[in-house]
């Protein structure tokens, strides 16, 4: 039983640390919207094609009512800090319960 207990600490720390990678991935291209980026810069163009898939549909959900900033990455920020908090968490505590 210590092995499915290791086994899924180990799981809630690899999914932490993607979603603190992924936190640090929204965040640089927030800062980076701000500027005027070159739209063929090799780190833009990743940049754009890794979060778009989940600023996107952020996006459509969220009426914008003619605001100029977008508040996309301050949601999908809020929803993957949720995420370490509650998944990660709850995880490490059901393996410590076995």
């Amino acid at each position: 039983m210590f092995a499915l207990s290791n086994f899924i600490i180990a799981l809630a720390k690899v999914i932490d640390i993607v979603l603190t990678v992924y936190l640090w991935i929204i965040v640089a291209r927030a800062l980076i919207s701000w500027v005027n980026p070159d739209p063929y810069n090799k780190i833009v163009i990743f940049l754009y094609r890794v979060t778009e898939p989940v600023l996107g549909p952020i996006r459509r959900i969220i009426p914008r009512h003619s605001l100029p900033i977008d508040f996309s990455p301050l949601i999908a920020l809020l929803i993957i800090i949720f995420l370490q908090y509650f998944l990660v968490q709850t995880m490490i505590q059901v393996a410590h319960s076995f």
